[in-house]
């Protein structure tokens, strides 16, 4: 039996040796050089001496790869969330460590990056294995970074993985900061990955516009939705887009079911275009029949609410001056206290299951006032205000970019009023 298995083995250690598949870099090397000069310019300043990265967006960042199964959320226990990239003060080259399997979307992907693959065996736990291995590298002699608030790894092989670390000496505490402090401000080269995404996302919103109508179920419209993007070079979104109508509106987070849209009923579609994993976050509200006059005036000042975050927004604007102009606006038009929420968050890279970046910019919170914005932010920023008569929400998103020319808009060219959408029945 075991002859048999391991003669089976060498077959598919021989089939992989052969397989190099044409390859698909997200940038160029001087893009992840560039990276990992500043992640270990803040490694450095944080005082860590090896940084181990889990969460998916972190090791995309740095060497390009990406995975459609991270073995988090329901995994078998045998299967393991243990591979990442250790990444060392003083080192220039990081180690990509992840099990063999894996071996030909290394070869697709992954650029910037030693790869180091856990001995072939009946586990996918590489935590003992990726602990030795950095003790025998030295790495281990010192402050050791863990991504604590990623989702990736689980608690579970988290505190197994940090014994290991811990048992070779190594002194392990919370390095999320790194990764998630560097990606706040993009390259030029992420710049035009969100531009490009932009564009994508707004072929999904001119899709949802024709295929909205009466008598449609909510996950038609998705489908087309997700059809136009993909014609376009969309990658899937890191969230399952919604796409509600009526009073399920109010409920922003929902998903898109067979519920058939009803006549004279809004219909919000909250969207990502995608394009090398960067995201860019629309969304708009539309209307099977003729808006309420009240509506239209909510969806007309939550427009100009935009062109007062673009007329405010400049490199070297904090937070809080932004923050006061906009509030000061919403209360002179009246919408401040119809809101659900107005605001916005980091846009970058993502992996499901969310795509909400680090940074959360919310005018009504003293939090993160003090941020100021530099040429190289994105964010979205979110209208959510409540209709009369508890028929549900109006729902607008754009994402915004800030260069060293001002504040840009994505979707600026997609009509941001309360469209009339589909054949109406009279």
């Amino acid at each position: 039996m075991l002859a048999k298995e391991s003669r089976g083995m060498a077959e598919r250690d021989e089939a992989l040796k052969g397989l190099f598949p044409d390859r698909e870099p997200a940038f160029e090397p001087s893009e992840y050089a560039a990276r990992l000069a500043r992640v270990r310019a803040r490694m450095s300043a944080d005082s860590i001496d090896c940084l181990f990265l889990s969460a998916p967006e972190s090791t995309y960042y740095l060497s390009g790869y990406r995975s459609a199964f991270t073995q988090s959320g329901q995994s078998p226990k045998q299967w393991s969330a243990t591979s990442g990239i250790a990444v060392h003060v003083d080192h220039d080259r990081p180690i990509l460590f992840d099990t063999e399997r894996e071996t030909v979307m290394h070869r697709t992907y992954v650029d910037g990056c030693e790869v180091c693959c856990f001995p072939v065996g009946r586990t996918r736990d590489g935590s003992a294995f990726i602990a030795d291995k950095l003790a025998s590298l030295g790495w281990l002699r010192g402050t050791l970074g863990l991504e604590y608030w990623s989702g990736r790894p689980n608690r579970a092989i988290s505190e197994r993985f940090q014994g290991h670390l811990e048992g070779k000496g190594a002194r392990v505490r919370d390095g999320s900061d790194v990764l998630r402090e560097v990606r706040w401000l993009k390259s030029p080269a992420e710049m035009e990955r969100l531009r490009e995404a932009g564009r994508i996302g707004c072929a999904g919103l001119r899709a949802a516009s024709a295929a909205i109508a009466p008598g449609i179920m909510e996950v038609a419209v998705l489908g087309e939705v997700l059809s136009a993007m993909g014609r376009e070079g969309g990658e899937v979104p890191a969230v399952i887009p919604p796409v509600l109508s009526g009073a399920k509106t109010a409920g922003p987070h929902a998903l898109a079911t067979d519920r058939r849209i009803g006549q004279d009923e809004s219909v919000v579609v909250d969207l990502a275009g995608v394009s090398r994993r960067y995201h860019a976050n629309l969304a708009r509200t539309w209307w099977t029949g003729d808006a309420r006059a009240a509506d239209q005036r909510i969806a007309q000042a939550a427009a100009g609410s935009l062109q007062v975050l673009k007329d405010t927004l400049k490199p070297g604007t904090n937070a809080a001056h932004l923050a006061r102009e906009m509030v000061r606006y919403y209360e002179d038009t009246g919408l401040w206290t119809r809101r659900s929420w107005v605001g916005g968050y980091e846009m970058g890279i993502a992996f499901p299951p969310a795509w909400t970046g680090n940074y959360v910019f919310d005018p009504a919170s003293e939090i993160g006032r003090d941020k100021v914005f530099e040429p190289g932010v994105a964010f979205n920023f979110e209208n959510q205000f409540y209709l009369e008569g508890h028929r549900g929400l109006f729902f607008m998103i754009e994402t915004v970019l800030l260069d060293e020319t001002g504040a840009h808009l994505l979707s600026e060219k997609v009509p941001y009023s309360l469209e009339a959408a589909g054949p109406q029945i009279r």
